[in-house]
């Protein structure tokens, strides 16, 4: 039931009944390790003065905290290469910020309208609940927030983004994020959950949490009871390496499954944690069995303190080419970098469309294999003018607003003259202006 590492820290933190406690989630977050002195005692494990000055250093920019749970899946054998470890243990490395590094490098703080509301998609908003986690994890993309123990928002400040939301019709999805929005006590979550819902244009809710991979605990069936009321309710972990995919973590995702919440998952790509096909494969398979869809694959983001994190892109697209074809297409995740400066989620992805013609495109699949796939003869192109009410395809959307296009989608709609996307301050546009 509990493994001898597990005990050992149990007696180590609370005596005899400590082992009685270690699947209680709030006696978890009590006794989570958040010094150096307490890590070595609780694994065993000592560093030189040397580096434990410079320990001291990172975790007095960036805090350290481990559930006991998570810090019992250490291999402490092997810690400098555990994955575990590194996704959980500080760096020295953490100090290091390169010239490309940013405090909010995808201008999460631009994009926000109110206190704790993140709207950069047109029909979606990340709504920030809670700066805590119950583990800060060393490549968190928000480290600038992560840690701040003097912001749990109150109900009147949760109230700001919920009147945003209230106020923005073409909001139809929310994301409550963090932090750990789980870090919430079951009746706040309860409360925040019924304030949205009651708002009639949100269709969606989602929760990003990483609760089942570092305090699965927390899954509790009170909470599952809080959570069913809200239904269609959408829950994304965040598992980096199939080690991770314990009993009690199977149990979390069990109990969220069985209560009818559909699981994706999200990973980040992180050196020497993740990055090999032969581990992603594992991952993703893993989690399948689990009844958790492979969602998102990210870039590591260009946060402060990540280079030695940070994979190139082709590692990535390795990667990718050794699930695209190789396993179901429900076990592979969409490989993405969240641009810099806002700019978004991009899908980056081999390359299989090799070239096409008028009436032919050639491909080639994951064996090398090229091939040609037949356009079209008799397809008449739809002309889209807008017009809805002479259009002669079945508009009866129900409820479906019209909106306006933006971005790309101006370039391909027949409905708008726009014909190019030009950055702010080219130079060759200038130029024009200054010929006129």
């Amino acid at each position: 039931m509990y493994s001898a590492i597990q005990k050992e820290i149990a007696y180590k933190l609370g005596k005899d009944i400590g082992l009685s406690k270690w699947k209680d989630w709030k006696w978890q977050l009590k006794h989570a390790i958040k010094s150096i002195e307490q890590f070595e005692y609780l694994t065993g494990i000592a560093f030189e003065s040397e580096e434990r000055a410079e320990l001291l250093k990172t975790f007095g920019k960036f805090p350290l905290s481990i559930t006991p749970y998570y810090l019992s899946l250490i291999d402490t054998r092997n810690f400098r290469y555990d994955p575990v470890f590194r996704q959980a243990f500080g760096s020295v490395h953490e100090l290091i910020t390169t010239k490309s590094e940013l405090a909010d490098p995808l201008s999460e703080d631009q994009d926000s309208p109110v206190e704790g509301i993140t709207h950069r998609y047109p029909d979606r908003v990340l709504f920030h609940v809670s700066n805590i986690c119950s583990m800060y994890c060393r490549h968190c993309t928000r480290k600038r927030k992560v840690g701040d123990v003097d912001y749990v928002p109150t109900r009147d400040q949760l109230r700001k983004g919920i009147d945003y939301i209230r106020a923005t019709p073409q909001v139809r999805d929310v994301l409550l994020s963090g932090g750990d929005p789980l870090m919430l006590p079951d009746a706040k979550i309860d409360w925040l959950l019924h304030e949205i819902r009651a708002i009639p244009h949100v269709e969606i809710i989602r929760i990003g949490t990483r609760m089942p991979v570092v305090l699965p605990y927390r899954i509790t069936d009170d909470l599952v009871k809080v959570l069913k009321k809200y239904h269609p309710l959408w829950i994304n972990t965040h598992f980096n390496h199939p080690r991770e995919i314990t009993q009690s973590s199977r149990e979390a995702l069990a109990k969220l499954a069985d209560g009818g919440f559909p699981l994706g998952n999200q990973s980040v790509l992180l050196a020497d944690v993740n990055d090999c096909p032969r581990i992603m494969k594992k991952l993703v398979h893993k989690l399948v069995m689990n009844r958790v869809r492979p969602y998102y694959l990210y870039q590591c983001d260009l946060s402060e303190g990540l280079s030695h994190f940070r994979t190139p892109v082709g590692k990535g697209i390795e990667i990718m080419e050794s699930l695209v074809g190789h396993t179901s297409g429900m076990a592979r995740p969409t490989y993405v970098i969240d641009a810099p400066g806002g700019g978004g989620k991009i899908p980056v992805m081999p390359n299989y469309i090799i070239s096409w013609s008028t009436n032919k495109v050639v491909l080639r699949n994951y064996e090398g294999v090229i091939t040609t796939y037949k356009e079209p003869d008799s397809y008449e192109s739809k002309i889209c003018d807008r017009n809805c009410e002479e259009c002669n395809l079945d508009l009866n959307l129900d409820e479906v607003d019209e909106s306006d296009s933006i971005g790309i989608e101006n370039l391909l709609s027949d409905s708008n003259d726009t014909i190019s996307l030009i950055p702010e301050n080219n130079e060759r546009i200038s130029r024009r202006g200054n010929n006129d």
